[in-house]
């Protein structure tokens, strides 16, 4: 079977599974927490090479004051209480976003966790935090023009080529498969351009009931997709 490299999730529903429930937000969110372990050790099962997890939006700090204070309290705890396991079983734990819009405790205690782990090969587990596709590319471009500012490139020289490392998860493997749970068909601004060719999978299954039987159901259906990037069947026939 066709394993995809690279998985990247959107992780949504937990304020409605809650909801469902007559429970606070907060405790969706908990429960969120419960299935990110389970996916995190399923993928390390199976083999997947990285993991990108959609945690925290550029545009989530419009959501209710409670929910957002909530939600790094969360933050703060699982990277107490989680980080030594990842290290244990061989994870490289990676922050991709803004990380200077949070306050100085918890940036230092991501940037602690990243430096960690960082000679760990199991899993590459990219936790995208205040992150958003459009500044993702416009990030990259404000590096690339500064570069060209400076003379270390030609301006005619920029391309997709060139520009690509300036983006997000660069030094990894392409996104091969999305998952987004919860039930709505959208991306939300999320790894614009790492997605350009991923194969994109949407369950209605909500976040925290989503196990391993649900992204097996995902890695089932990846591998019954053809990826032609642009040849025909036939083509692909001819060379495989």
């Amino acid at each position: 079977m066709s394993i995809p490299r690279h998985i990247a999730i959107v992780m949504d529903g937990n304020g409605r599974w809650a909801q469902r429930r007559h429970l606070p937000r907060k405790l969706g969110h908990r429960e969120g927490q419960k299935a990110v372990r389970a996916t995190v050790e399923h993928c390390r099962q199976r083999g997947v090479a990285a993991l990108t997890l959609f945690a925290f939006s550029s545009e989530n700090w419009q959501r209710p004051g409670d929910e957002v204070h909530a939600l790094m309290q969360l933050f703060v705890k699982a990277l107490d209480s989680e980080v030594d396991e990842l290290h244990r079983n061989g994870v490289r734990l990676t922050f991709i976003g803004d990380l200077d819009r949070f306050d100085a405790e918890l940036s230092a205690r991501m940037r602690a966790a990243m430096a960690r782990t960082a000679g760990n090969d199991a899993l590459r587990l990219n936790v995208a935090v205040n992150y958003g596709g459009r500044w993702d590319i416009a990030q990259a471009a404000r590096g690339i023009a500064g570069a060209a500012m400076r003379g270390e490139i030609a301006l005619d020289a920029i391309d997709e080529l060139t520009l690509a490392p300036w983006l997000c998860l660069a030094d990894q493997v392409p996104i091969d498969l999305f998952i987004r749970t919860g039930g709505e068909l959208r991306v939300s601004n999320f790894l614009l351009w790492q997605l350009a060719y991923a194969e994109l999978y949407f369950t209605d299954t909500l976040w925290p009931d989503f196990d391993a039987a649900a992204l097996d159901a995902a890695i089932d259906a990846f591998a019954q997709r053809e990826r032609r990037y642009g040849h025909t069947s036939a083509q692909l026939r001819a060379t495989g």
